[in-house]
C-alpha cells in the first residue's frame, strides 16, 4: 500500500512558512472579491438586552503544559480583548476574529503561550487565542446568528477535564489570518459583544438591541469512552435546542456536532466501552 503523499508544507520549515504566506494571500483576495461586509464599529455603551454571557477561567490544568504558557496567556488576552470588546455586528454584517484582532506579533507585545496543531502542543507568540473564540463560538451558539466559518481539534481529546463548563467538541481552533472564526448576522437585530479579562476569567456578554423571541440549550448526549484495538477514544454528540420564549416549547433540535476524538493523556482512570 503505497504511502500518503506529503503537503509541501510539511517539507520543513521554509515550506511551512512559504505556504502560510500563500494562504494568507489568497484569504485576503478573497475577502475583497467577496463583497462580504465585515463588522468594525465598536460601541462601547452595552446594548439593552443580554442574550447570553459567560466566563471562561483563564488559568487551567493541562496536563504537564508549563503554567508559564498560562500566565502568557493571560497577558496574551488582555492584549486582544479590546480589540473585540463593543464590536456591532448590524444585519448583513460578518464577524471576523483576525480583522479584529489581527496579527499576535512579539512587536505588539504578545508573549508565547500555549499553541495546538495536529494534536501536539508547542508554543508560539499569541499563543491562547483559541480560548478567546472558544468564549465567542459559545455564546454565539446560543443565538440566531449564522456561523460561517468554524475550525476545530475535533480528532484529539488532548487535556482531562478540569473544571469544565461545556461539553467537549464545541472548542475552536484558529491561526492567523488563514484559519479564522466567523459569523454573519442574517437577522434584522444589532448584536453586540463586549469583552474583557480581569486576569483571572476572559468574560463575555453578547447582547442585541431587543429581547429575542427565541432562546437556545445546547448539551452534551451518548457520552463515552470506548477501546478500539488498545486506543482510546472519546465519544459525544452535542445538540442544539430552539425554544419558544412565550410558550417554552421546544420548536427545533438539531445535531451540531458528534465525536469520536482519541485520548491523548493517561487514560487509567477512565471507565472504557471495550469495541
Amino acid at each position: 500500500m503505497s504511502k500518503s503523499r506529503k503537503l509541501f508544507c510539511e517539507y520543513g520549515k521554509t515550506a511551512y512558512a512559504i505556504s502560510t504566506v500563500k494562504s494568507r494571500a489568497l484569504r485576503m483576495l478573497h475577502d475583497v472579491c467577496s463583497g462580504e461586509r465585515f463588522a468594525h464599529r465598536h460601541d462601547d455603551t452595552p446594548l439593552p438586552a443580554l442574550v447570553y454571557d459567560h466566563n471562561s477561567l483563564i488559568r487551567r490544568t493541562l496536563g504537564n503544559v508549563d503554567m508559564r504558557l498560562q500566565e502568557n496567556k493571560a497577558h496574551n488576552l488582555s492584549l486582544a480583548a479590546p480589540c473585540v470588546n463593543g464590536i456591532l455586528i448590524r444585519p448583513g454584517e460578518t464577524f471576523s476574529f483576525w480583522k479584529l484582532v489581527g496579527a499576535c506579533t512579539e512587536k505588539k507585545g504578545y508573549r508565547e503561550g500555549l499553541t495546538i496543531r495536529k494534536g501536539e502542543t508547542g508554543c508560539g507568540f499569541g499563543g491562547g487565542m483559541c480560548q478567546f473564540t472558544n468564549l465567542i463560538h459559545w455564546m454565539v451558539l446560543h443565538t440566531p446568528l449564522t456561523i460561517t466559518e468554524h475550525h476545530h481539534h475535533d480528532d484529539y481529546d488532548l487535556f482531562p477535564d478540569y473544571g469544565r463548563q461545556v461539553p467537549f467538541g464545541v472548542g475552536t481552533s484558529i491561526a492567523y489570518q488563514y484559519l479564522d472564526y466567523r459569523f454573519r448576522n442574517n437577522t434584522d437585530h444589532i448584536f453586540q459583544i463586549l469583552v474583557h479579562s480581569d486576569g483571572v476569567y476572559l468574560r463575555g456578554e453578547l447582547r442585541a438591541d431587543s429581547p429575542l423571541a427565541e432562546s437556545w440549550h445546547i448539551r452534551a448526549e451518548q457520552e463515552y469512552f470506548s477501546r478500539e484495538n488498545g486506543i482510546v477514544y472519546r465519544n459525544n454528540v452535542v445538540c442544539r435546542e430552539r425554544f419558544d420564549k412565550r410558550t417554552g416549547t421546544c420548536v427545533a433540535r438539531e445535531e451540531i456536532k458528534r465525536s469520536h476524538a482519541q485520548v491523548l493523556y493517561d487514560t487509567k482512570e477512565l471507565e472504557c466501552i471495550e469495541v
